[in-house]
């Protein structure tokens, strides 16, 4: 696939990583920003407004003039607040007036960004034929984006997927979360508080995961996607190795927080696979 790519959250945790990862490969890539920020590196031109999922269906439309394909990173996300923050039910209609826009412009694909959470975790190991059972206002408006541009989008010429995505660290991580509060402790030499460490994630580099992105816009893949490893570890397992590289396992005190009991014990994704005649080359 070629031609213009229009990107949201461009500036974001996942989306500069898609950014980064379209710009090496090569495509013309149409971002959108808020009007304080300035052009990413690599991005061809930029739309802004002050919120873009506050825009309306008509100027979506416009935005997406020439262009092909749509990857919607753009989310409020704010840390601490946003698995309940009622702005969730903005992001959802915005997000629904975008894929209104797209398809009035004729865009051939539109690809946007869900979570693992909007499945039941009770299964465990998550497939993208497992029920879906969101449990936070967050994983819910996911699950209903996800299905209202399903149905939006059922018959038309535009073709749709949804990467649902797992536990990521890496480049441009809110501090506070597990791997960003493990390197700052580490590298001040202080001790790291963390639980007992027996919970099994799937975790994954940022960077890969939008590369994997990349690959899903690209390729034919229609409906959701698993963005993640497939591989088990414990976040104790995580914990270690990463203070391996420091060479201070002895700042990690294990048992020093208490438990979340409501915190599921294992999510493990099984990763999507790209048909071969599907596959980017």
């Amino acid at each position: 696939m070629t031609g213009r790519i229009l990107l949201t959250g461009a500036t974001g945790f996942v989306g500069r990583q898609v950014l980064a990862d379209l710009v090496r490969r090569g495509h013309a890539v149409r971002v959108v920003l808020r009007p304080d920020q300035p052009l990413p590196d690599g991005a061809e031109a930029a739309l802004h407004t002050p919120d873009a999922l506050a825009e309306g269906a008509d100027w979506w439309q416009a935005a997406c003039a020439d262009v092909t394909t749509v990857i919607h990173c753009a989310w409020h996300v704010t840390p601490g607040e946003y698995l309940t923050s009622p702005r969730n039910t903005e992001c959802l209609v915005g997000t629904l007036r975008l894929g209104q826009g797209a398809l009035a412009a004729g865009v051939s694909r539109v690809v946007g960004i869900g979570t693992c959470f909007e499945y039941d975790l009770r299964a465990r190991v998550l497939s993208t034929e497992t029920s879906l059972a969101p449990e936070t206002p967050y994983a819910s408006a996911k699950a209903a984006t996800f299905h209202g541009l399903s149905g939006l989008f059922a018959g038309s010429s535009t073709s749709f997927a949804w990467a649902r995505l797992f536990y990521l660290y890496g480049e441009g991580e809110k501090p506070g979360r597990l791997v960003s509060y493990l390197r700052a402790q580490l590298e001040a030499g202080k001790p790291a508080e963390l639980t007992r460490g027996t919970q099994i994630r799937d975790f994954m580099d940022v960077a890969e995961a939008g590369a994997r992105i990349t690959d899903l816009a690209l390729s034919g893949h229609e409906g959701a996607a698993n963005i993640c490893s497939g591989v088990p570890i414990t976040t104790r397992q995580l914990a270690e190795r990463i203070a391996d590289g420091y060479g201070r396992r002895d700042l990690l005190r294990f048992g020093a927080r208490a438990e979340n009991l409501v915190d599921p014990d294992c999510v493990l994704g099984i990763p999507t696979r790209l048909p071969a005649e599907e596959k980017p080359e």
